[in-house]
C-alpha cells in the first residue's frame, strides 16, 4: 500500500524521471557514464525515494544527453540531465526543515541574496552610526574594537548553527526515506552480518572530493554549450570547494589561537590564519566567477533554467564574501576598515542565512546519495531494489 501511495503522489517532474528511467533501463547504452545508470539497473520500478536518490546522484555532466539516440527531437524526448535537475530542486523543498521554509528554494535568487546582504550591512551600519561613524581613524586592523568578539561569535555562530541544523535534519529525512525503501524492498542481512559502512563512506567521500562523476564518464569533462566536453566545470568546482574549505580552516585556526593560546586578532600577514584565508579568498573569487560564466553559457537543455537564479544567488554571495574579505584584509589599517567590515559582515550573514535554502543544499544531499550508491554496490546479490 505504501508503494502504491508513493506512485500516486508523484509530481509531474518525478513522473517524468520515472518515465525516462524506464526507457533508459531498457536501453542501457549509458551504463558506464556515471553512478546513475548502474543504480538504475538495480531497480524494476521507481518510487519517490528511488527518484529522489537518482536525481541527487546525477551530477548533470550532460554526457548521456549527447549520447542518447532518444534525446529530443526524438518522440521519446529523453533528457536525463534536465529531468534530474528539476527533481533535485523538488527534493530540497520536500525535505526542507522547517517544512514551510521549503518554499524559499523557489524564491532564492541573486536579487534576494544581494538584498539580504545589503539589508544586513545597513542594519550593522545604522547600529554603528548610533555611537560614532563608519569612517574612523585607523586602529591597527582591530575588528573587535568595532564589534565586540562576543557579539560576533553569538550572532554568526547562531546563524551558522541554524544552517547546519536545518541541513542536517533535511538530509536525515532524505536518508530515512531512502533507507526505508532499501530495507523494505530487500532481504535483511543474515544474523551476525553487519552492513559494510566504512568502505562505502570512504568511497562516497573520495567521489565527492574528487568530483569523480564530473568527468562525463569518459574522462573528458562535462558538456556545457554543445557536444564538446570540457573539464572547466570540474576545475571551477574544485577552486570553489577548496577555497571555501581554506576559509573555514582559517577561521578554525583563528579560533584555536584565540581560545587556546590567547592570541588576539588581528594577525600578521604571514600568520597561518591570514595565509589560509587569503588563499581561500582567491579560490572563492576564481571558482564562483568561472561557474557563473559556465552557467551563463550553458545550453538550456542541460539543466533546469528555473533554478539558475538560485545558482547565481549562491555564487554571488560566495564571490562577494571573498571580495569583501580580501578588501578588508588589504585596507584593514586604513580609515575605510569599519565600512569594509560592515559590508563584509553583511554578505557573510546573508550567506549563512541562505545556506539551508539555496544551492548549497546540493552538497550534503549529493554526498548522501553517493553513500547510498556505494552501499548498494556492496550488496549486489541480496538486493533487488524496487521489487515487491
Amino acid at each position: 500500500m505504501q508503494r502504491l501511495i508513493e506512485l500516486v503522489e508523484l509530481t509531474r517532474h518525478e513522473t517524468e524521471v520515472g518515465r525516462v528511467m524506464q526507457i533508459c533501463n531498457a536501453c542501457r547504452y549509458c551504463e558506464g557514464f556515471c553512478g546513475v545508470f548502474p543504480a538504475m539497473t538495480r531497480r524494476i520500478e521507481f518510487a519517490r525515494a528511488d527518484i529522489h536518490f537518482l536525481a541527487n546522484l546525477c551530477h548533470n555532466c550532460g554526457a548521456c544527453l549527447h549520447a542518447c539516440q532518444y534525446a529530443p527531437p526524438h518522440e521519446f524526448a529523453v533528457n536525463v540531465p534536465q529531468a534530474m535537475a528539476r527533481v533535485r530542486g523538488e527534493t530540497y523543498e520536500h525535505y526542507a526543515w522547517p517544512a514551510p521554509l521549503g518554499a524559499l528554494y523557489r524564491r532564492n535568487g541573486i536579487t534576494v541574496a544581494l538584498a539580504l546582504a545589503a539589508g544586513f550591512a545597513l542594519f550593522l551600519a545604522l547600529a554603528l552610526l548610533q555611537g560614532g561613524s563608519l569612517w574612523r581613524a585607523p586602529n591597527g586592523g582591530n575588528f573587535y574594537a568595532v564589534f565586540p568578539h562576543g557579539v560576533l561569535v553569538t550572532l554568526f555562530g547562531a546563524a551558522f548553527g541554524w544552517a547546519v541544523l536545518a541541513l542536517t535534519i533535511g538530509v536525515a529525512r532524505f536518508w530515512r526515506d531512502s533507507w526505508r525503501q532499501l530495507s523494505t524492498a530487500s532481504p535483511r542481512p543474515e544474523p551476525g552480518q553487519a552492513l559494510p559502512v566504512m568502505a562505502p563512506a570512504l568511497e562516497a567521500g573520495k567521489n565527492a572530493l574528487a568530483l569523480t562523476y564530473l568527468d562525463g564518464g569518459h574522462g573528458e569533462g562535462c558538456h556545457e554549450e554543445d557536444d564538446r566536453p570540457t573539464l572547466w566545470r570540474r576545475r571551477w568546482h574544485h577552486l570553489t570547494f577548496w577555497g571555501f574549505m581554506l576559509c573555514f580552516a582559517s577561521t578554525s585556526v583563528a579560533t584555536v589561537y584565540h581560545y587556546a593560546f590567547g592570541w588576539q586578532a588581528p594577525y600578521a600577514f604571514d600568520s597561518l590564519p591570514v595565509i589560509l584565508g587569503t588563499l581561500g579568498g582567491l579560490g572563492l573569487l576564481a571558482g564562483p566567477a568561472g561557474l557563473a560564466w559556465l552557467s551563463w553559457r550553458r545550453h538550456p537543455a542541460h539543466g533546469d533554467a528555473a533554478q539558475r537564479p538560485m545558482d547565481w544567488g549562491f555564487i554571488a554571495l560566495l564571490f562577494f564574501t571573498a571580495l569583501t574579505g580580501l578588501a578588508l584584509l588589504v585596507w584593514r589599517d586604513t580609515s575605510a576598515m569599519t565600512l569594509l567590515l560592515v559590508i563584509h559582515l553583511g554578505v557573510v550573514a546573508a550567506l549563512f542565512v541562505t545556506l539551508p535554502y539555496g544551492k548549497f543544499a546540493h552538497a550534503p544531499f549529493r554526498l548522501a546519495a553517493l553513500f547510498k550508491h556505494a552501499l548498494e554496490r556492496r550488496l549486489p546479490d541480496r538486493l533487488r531494489l524496487g521489487a515487491d
